[in-house]
């Protein structure tokens, strides 16, 4: 069995040793890693390119995977890293099993508070919004309604922990449960 593993670990200043590390951990657990930081890629004639041939390889390797762990911990935002959860999308497209986990437990809604400050309102409609208006999905989910939604409708669940902000994308706890789960789902000992 071969499980994708996305998150924004590829633009750490450490991603080989924490891929590696990730990978080593899946090996562990009885899976084949795929992962989008092992494999090379052709030079490109400018970045655009480049970036295509990524992608597409990226694309290849899901593909080629049986299911998905996501690092949806928030990334350079409230929100998951948007390459992590288009993957997610991705794979859940594909019916294939989808696991994900965050190392911050506070939910969508808590972050979206906090980005406005804490100066929330109730719109006359009854939602919550932020001084733009805009309303605030408050759904107790890690994050947006449909990357919760989509992980449970292929199966699987979101694993959330807590850890120090100096460990939000090096921290393995969280991650491992979710190996964990998906040994239990394809009934790996």
């Amino acid at each position: 069995m071969r499980v994708y593993l996305a998150g924004p670990e590829v633009f750490l200043p450490n991603a080989r040793i924490i891929l590696d590390l990730k990978g080593s951990l899946t090996r562990s657990a009885g899976f084949e890693p795929v992962s989008p930081g092992d494999v090379a890629i052709d030079t490109m004639p400018d970045k655009h390119e480049l970036g295509l041939a990524i992608s597409v390889v990226n694309e290849r390797l899901m593909k080629s995977a049986d299911a998905i762990i996501a690092n949806l911990t928030p990334f350079r935002g409230i929100s998951a890293d948007a390459g992590t959860v288009y993957e997610l999308g991705f794979m859940c497209g594909q019916g294939k099993l989808a696991f994900a986990y965050t190392n911050l437990a506070d939910d969508y809604f808590l972050r979206t508070v906090a980005y406005y400050g804490g100066k929330v309102i109730t719109g006359l409609d009854g939602r919550n919004r932020g001084h733009d208006g805009l309303s605030i999905e408050n759904f107790d989910m890690v994050d947006n309604l449909m990357v919760d939604g989509g992980i449970d409708s292929c199966g699987g669940s979101i694993v959330r922990g807590n850890v120090a902000p100096e460990e939000r994308y090096t921290n393995m706890r969280a991650f491992k449960e979710c190996l964990n789960m998906v040994a239990l789902s394809f009934g790996v000992s």
